[in-house]
């Protein structure tokens, strides 16, 4: 089959709609001066604090990221022209956060799954929760009849069964979103489609319903081999991070090779790391609370516990650099 074309993806789309009004957004670098105290010395705002700690890890980890260059044709930032994101930048979007109750990223099975893609799904919710500093909770399978016929389709050139996303997204996620859940991420192995114009896409979400669905369909058969176990894992994580971080307002990178990145195509894709650059790193760990080595330490045990030699390598850098 033919590589996916950029009106076959929805990868990304959801970052059009990731941040809300900066109006009351914080600023590492707006608002008034600290207040002096008795003695006359300055009060440290922890707030400011914190993220100016985050801005000295950003400026350890550059000299570990490579820096985009000219996008080659197809690729999805030739495609797609994109101002990017500093992390200052995201301060001020006033982005979709976790809170005191919204603390849980929900995972949703739809449809069947075969032992070996239950497995992918349990892995991809064990990372996720070292990503994000959040705790992830499998729900219960919810079963395929639950898309009716008008809701489901056979592509007309190629054959594929698939559903149709925007259905997963408004009648069957968005009801039965938990109260303490930052965001339901359902995973499924069906081809999904989001309507007329479309071949397909991988996963699309609903940024303001906090919702999102994700098809392993075409990370290939994960029984197949242990190397096409580990490529569908691979695959598996980084669009479940990637969209995820789009929840939590992250726009598209455009300034290093990132996971954040946008991609066109399953190849493109496939080029892409696992890691978010120190750009991106330092949003997830100021919007999670979570300590930047801290979070590295758990993402390098988790690829070392599991055969991602090259990701884990690259995390154990990132350590040593902090």
């Amino acid at each position: 089959m033919s590589s996916p074309t950029r009106r076959q993806m929805l990868l990304g789309l959801v970052a059009l709609a990731g941040c809300r009004s900066a109006s009351a957004a914080p600023d590492g670098g707006a608002g008034p001066p600290p207040s002096p105290s008795a003695s006359g010395s300055a009060k440290v705002d922890p707030a400011v604090a914190a993220i100016d700690a985050l801005k000295a890890v950003r400026e350890k980890l550059r000299p570990l990221h490579q820096r985009l260059g000219p996008p080659k044709p197809g690729e999805w930032r030739a495609e797609h022209h994109e101002a990017g994101q500093t992390f200052e930048q995201y301060l001020r979007c006033n982005p979709v956060l976790p809170d005191a109750v919204r603390r849980v990223l929900a995972i949703q099975p739809l449809g069947e799954l075969t032992s070996a893609q239950r497995k992918i799904v349990g892995l991809a919710s064990d990372y996720m929760a070292r990503y994000f500093n959040l705790e992830t909770r499998i729900l219960a399978d919810v079963p395929a009849s639950v898309i009716p016929a008008r809701a489901r389709r056979t592509h007309p050139t190629w054959g594929d069964k698939q559903i149709l996303s925007t259905y997963v997204l408004e009648k069957v996620l968005r009801p039965s979103l938990p109260d303490d859940a930052v965001a339901t991420i359902a995973f499924t192995a069906s081809d999904l489609w989001p309507g007329a114009g479309w071949n397909f896409v991988f996963g699309q979400a609903d940024l303001h319903a906090r919702v999102g669905v994700w098809s392993i369909y075409r990370n290939g058969d994960p029984a197949a081999s242990p190397a096409a176990f580990k490529l569908a894992l691979l695959r598996t994580l980084r669009i479940a991070v990637h969209e995820t971080g789009h929840m939590l307002s992250l726009e598209h990178c455009t300034a290093y090779r990132c996971v954040q990145g946008g991609v066109n195509s399953l190849e493109e894709d496939d080029r892409a790391p696992l890691w978010l650059c120190p750009e991106c790193m330092v949003k997830i760990a100021w919007a999670t609370h979570a300590d930047p080595r801290q979070r590295y330490e758990k993402l390098a045990a988790f690829c070392k516990d599991h055969g991602l030699d090259t990701e884990a390598a690259f995390f154990e850098r990132s350590i040593a650099a902090l």
